[in-house]
């Protein structure tokens, strides 16, 4: 999903209709997968990760804010893991990012885009 796409008017319970605003990433030579996709709560912050292991951080209207690398459990196999899924804390200022080497790192985003972001958290 390279697309960013918002909900429009409700017809019956629970259903919503999507409607295309623009794409997210431009289109890339061969493959660039995305591994997951996380909205904050209040809509205003969109995350994706890709196989590259790059968090990238867009605002409500989809312009790219910010991004960063994710980092390894252990520094000597960095290559050896994947992003598996990403996700807001509640308020939208950290952003949880499971790893197939079995950790979870919490990063502080902060409440401004120019926050300095930071691991404050992991579980292993």
């Amino acid at each position: 999903p390279s697309c960013i796409a918002k909900g429009c008017a409700e017809r019956g319970p629970g259903a919503m209709q999507l409607r295309y605003l623009k794409n997210l990433h431009p289109p890339d030579e061969g493959m660039s997968k995305v591994t997951s996709i996380s909205w904050s709560a209040n809509t205003t912050r969109l995350a994706t990760v890709g196989a590259d292991k790059i968090v990238q951080l867009f605002d409500e209207q989809g312009d790219k804010q910010d991004r960063f690398q994710t980092k390894p459990a252990d520094k000597a196999a960095a290559r050896a893991y994947t992003v598996k899924t990403i996700e807001f804390s509640p308020d939208g200022t950290k952003l949880a990012v499971a790893q197939s080497d079995n950790i979870v790192f919490v990063y502080k985003l902060g409440a401004d885009w120019k926050d300095k972001k930071s691991i404050c958290n992991k579980f292993q």
